[in-house]
């Protein structure tokens, strides 16, 4: 597809075949809508430059005197690492209060010319100069990681470290079956590998959420020789409750597993199931109940788990550490990651 750098091109160039091969510039001009000083600068650059020379020139040139004074711009940029969650305004306001004056519009443009214009990228920027520089790290700007590693939860950008370190964990609505009645998925998902775990029931409640833990979560983990540390759920009455009485709190308490919750109020929740989900209805659900007319709960069970040992062992994932591999292969090749966190602890 050409873009328009490339049309206005091609245009000059046109206007300049056109002169050499009707031999007049004047009758090539009045048929493409040029003039001549425009065709003979055009020649010109041509012949100096080749094509680069027929691109549009940028008539705008910067002023000096427009810019900020090297210590103002200094300034901005050490306040937007000092308070990365501060917007241009209150930054313009810290700014005063160092006896240094700058509008929020003159702000934002420091932070465009240094790559600062977004919180995130602000965020990028002081880990970087961290890591390199080391030091501490202010209280407001512990506020403003904390925050963004709330987000990232709430949006399904989470932070794991190897297979076992954080697993996700939703319930699914899968229908209603005809002789069986309601039927409800409880899936895991390692968020390190993206390796799946499903079983099917004809409830939703605490009891079931904790039954798949300790029916194929925890077993597959134990054979696998991987610790689960914690698991990530959202707030729904089959993951929270009175903690001395809630089933599914209580195993999380027995097992010695950590229990995060998603974002209040957040419409992802929990983002990492609800895509998997998404992929599985898909791929499983819509071809399943088109293929074939299930009548138990073990018969479509059955079928799911064929389906999972495909999507987990055979389907390779483009994801950001599977890169092609199977969740499985993942999940195995980093457990050389689990053992150097054990020895360094």
């Amino acid at each position: 597809m050409m873009t328009t750098q490339d049309k206005l091109i091609k245009a000059k160039l046109n206007l300049l075949e056109l002169g050499a091969y009707l031999g007049n510039v004047s009758e090539a001009c009045r048929t493409q809508g040029y003039s001549r000083d425009t065709f003979y600068r055009l020649k010109k650059r041509y012949e100096e430059s080749g094509l680069e020379g027929l691109q549009e020139l940028s008539r705008r040139k910067p002023n000096p005197r427009n810019r900020v004074s090297s210590e103002v711009e200094q300034a901005v940029v050490e306040l937007a690492l000092e308070y990365p969650a501060h917007g241009q305004v209150r930054i313009a306001s810290k700014l005063q209060e160092r006896g240094l004056s700058l509008s929020p519009a003159g702000v934002r443009c420091v932070w465009q010319r240094h790559g600062l214009e977004t919180m995130k990228k602000r965020l990028q920027a002081l880990e970087a100069k961290v890591a390199s520089e080391g030091g501490v790290l202010t209280e407001s700007q512990i506020q403003a990681l904390e925050r963004a590693q709330e987000e990232k939860a709430a949006h399904g950008e989470i932070e794991t470290e190897h297979p076992g370190y954080l697993g996700s964990q939703d319930t699914f609505f899968v229908g209603t079956m005809k002789g069986v009645g309601r039927i409800y998925q409880q899936t895991f998902v390692d968020t390190y590998s993206r390796h799946a775990i499903c079983k099917l029931y004809k409830m939703r409640t605490a009891l079931t959420a904790a039954d798949v833990l300790n029916d194929r979560v925890l077993p597959f983990y134990e054979f696998e020789g991987l610790p689960l540390l914690r698991i990530l759920t959202d707030r729904g009455t089959e993951y929270c409750g009175n903690v001395e009485r809630h089933e599914y709190q209580l195993y999380l308490t027995l097992t010695d597993i950590d229990h995060t919750k998603t974002k209040v109020k957040s419409p992802q929740t929990n983002g990492i199931c609800e895509r998997f989900h998404r992929t599985q209805l898909d791929e499983f659900y819509r071809v399943a109940f088109r293929r074939k007319i299930y009548t138990t709960l073990e018969e479509l069970q059955a079928d799911l788990d064929i389906w999972l040992d495909e999507y987990n062992n055979r389907r390779p994932h483009q994801g950001k550490r599977c890169e092609g591999r199977t969740p499985y292969a993942t999940l195995t090749e980093a457990k050389d990651i689990v053992q150097q966190k054990a020895i360094s602890a």
